[in-house]
């Protein structure tokens, strides 16, 4: 199949199709049709769909929005409750808004419409089998074929990976994954006198398994209530959420959804492009590995692969479009790469000493005051790694033990 023959078919091609609607998906698919080129955006399900998720948009995450974008928060967040396993709680205050909270079909949906409203033709109920960047389906070296769960063939100058941890994109690309984690969670609708005592306030709880935390999000009449901890511990963490539930004397309330969700962080030396294609968000393993926050880091990867992929889009050979691919690969690696560097330290440092870490934020008010810098985004934990020394050795001393 040559490019002429495509031409004669009528076959458009596009600059650049995203595979996956999610944030990282949806911010990349605006990012590229800002620009002006033809831009598709390809979803398997139906939106609005729902998505295992806390729903926490920090400094980060808001920063990242499109222009104007409206967030739909259900609550803003001004108190953090902390717990040691259910013991040693203590609530912590801010006058200023710390983050706000949202409903991931509402805000997906939301963001979808941003893309459009940029220029991104969006089509969903749609399936990815397979990308193909070399053979029968391709016309020439510039093109990619993304082809459809019903044989459809969609021709593409870049292609952008946003279709999950476990996507075919990733695989195509060759992800490597060092972290896999479990998260369970069930929104839970409560009557009016509990939604009131919950509101502009989250729980954080250390919990019982090493590395894993509780959470409590509350959203107008609803509260998400989740736990992670790291795959492999199934039955524990199933545990753990039921006594979690349990103690919040939320017991006799069903939840109206219960859910469970893999967060994969990438290897070191993972790939983040091959060819014409990029990966972004889960897709690329991208998330906060202590936190396992996924938001922020899709939404910022997403941008950043809108724009490169314009590039990509544009190259006239296989050189220059890795030269963009890589390009690509740095701005990711000095960025996220850097915070998930100092995450994955810190996770070693509160999987050993858990108690440690909640008597810094509950005590030590540098500590508290470090943690609302960084969910409001005016700094990171990379930056205050490193810009503070006394932080940078007790982050040290902590790793050695």
């Amino acid at each position: 199949m040559s490019s002429e023959r495509a031409a004669e078919d009528n076959q458009q091609v596009w600059d650049v199709v995203v595979v996956g609607a999610g944030p990282a998906g949806a911010s990349a698919a605006h990012a590229a049709a800002c620009t002006g080129r033809r831009v598709l955006l390809l979803e398997k399900a139906e939106l609005p769909r729902y998505k295992t998720c806390g729903g926490g948009i920090i400094g980060p995450s808001r920063d990242s929005l499109p222009p104007g974008f409206d967030l739909p928060l259900r609550d803003r967040v001004h108190a953090v409750t902390f717990s040691l396993n259910g013991r040693l709680t203590r609530t912590r205050r801010s006058k200023n808004m710390l983050f706000g909270l949202i409903n991931r079909p509402e805000f997906d949906a939301r963001l979808v419409e941003s893309a459009k409203d940029a220029g991104a033709t969006v089509r969903t109920g749609v399936t990815v089998s397979r990308v193909e960047q070399h053979g029968a389906e391709v016309p020439d070296r510039r093109t990619v074929a993304v082809v459809l769960g019903d044989g459809e063939v969609v021709l593409a100058r870049a292609v952008i990976g946003a279709d999950g941890s476990a996507g075919r994109i990733g695989a195509h690309v060759g992800v490597k994954l060092d972290q896999v984690d479990l998260g369970l969670e069930a929104e839970i609708p409560v009557p009016e006198p509990v939604a009131e005592d919950w509101a502009g306030r989250v729980l954080i709880d250390w919990g019982p398994i090493p590395g894993s935390y509780g959470w409590v999000f509350p959203k107008g009449d609803t509260l998400t209530v989740g736990v992670i901890s790291a795959r492999g511990e199934g039955a524990a963490t199933k545990r753990y959420l039921e006594d979690f539930i349990g103690r919040l004397g939320l017991a006799g309330f069903e939840p109206s959804i219960s859910s469970g969700h893999l967060t994969r962080c990438r290897a070191d030396d993972s790939p983040l492009s091959r060819g014409r294609v990029l990966v972004c968000g889960d897709a690329a393993g991208l998330l906060e590995p202590w936190t396992r926050e996924g938001i922020s880091f899709a939404l910022r990867s997403g941008r950043l692969a809108g724009e490169w992929a314009v590039r990509v889009s544009e190259a006239h050979d296989a050189v220059d479009a890795r030269r963009q691919a890589l390009n690509y690969a740095f701005a990711i690696k000095a960025g996220l790469g850097v915070e998930m560097g100092v995450g994955r330290q810190m996770l070693k440092v509160f999987s050993r000493r858990p108690g440690l870490l909640h008597a810094a934020v509950t005590g030590f008010r540098p500590a508290w005051q470090a943690f609302a810098k960084i969910t409001r985004g005016t700094t990171t934990l990379a930056e205050i790694v490193r810009t503070h020394s006394m932080a940078r050795r007790a982050l040290e001393a902590m790793d050695r033990g």
